[in-house]
């Protein structure tokens, strides 16, 4: 048994709220996947979303993160701002994506940067869209439904 000075405090994903959380803390969430930035498609009959290959103008395939995180609201006026009322209310939140794990009360997985000390992990476990994606800059959105794919929405293999 490990006397009760001696043990490693929780890490702050398990003892915040997202509410709680400073900016890095949030910041940190984020695992660099990129499944957040594929284009969907709604239904809008049913509600239902699709994913697509289809990755946003500004995500660099390679690192998987926003070419121009700071200002990227200027070139893409729709991109979503991750807050804790949007984590809470969007539906399409990939079930790998922390913020969501974390609202959900669940812990992160083990290819986690903040997990492994590894921000290639997540890369190397095959969560990100790293090499499975096209830019949409230059299809039209009638073209779209020749990208769907199920991967973003799949939940990872347990180690």
């Amino acid at each position: 048994m490990i006397p009760a000075d001696t043990q490693e405090p929780l890490p702050f994903w398990k003892t915040r709220t997202l509410e709680e959380m400073n900016t890095e803390e949030w910041e940190s969430l984020c695992d660099g996947c990129g499944r957040c930035c594929l284009n969907k498609l709604e239904d809008w009959d049913t509600g239902d979303i699709v994913w697509t290959d289809v990755a946003c103008t500004l995500l660099d395939g390679e690192s998987c993160r926003c070419k121009d995180y700071e200002n990227r609201a200027a070139t893409v006026p729709d991109c979503i701002q991750l807050t804790p009322e949007e984590v809470r209310t969007l539906t399409w939140l990939p079930p790998t994506c922390a913020y969501r794990l974390v609202r959900e009360g669940r812990d992160l997985y083990w290819w986690h940067p903040l997990v492994s000390k590894d921000p290639e992990s997540v890369h190397r476990a095959g969560i990100s869209v790293r090499g499975r994606t096209v830019p949409e800059d230059g299809i039209i959105l009638e073209e779209y439904e020749f990208h769907v794919v199920d991967w973003p929405g799949d939940m990872p293999e347990t180690r």
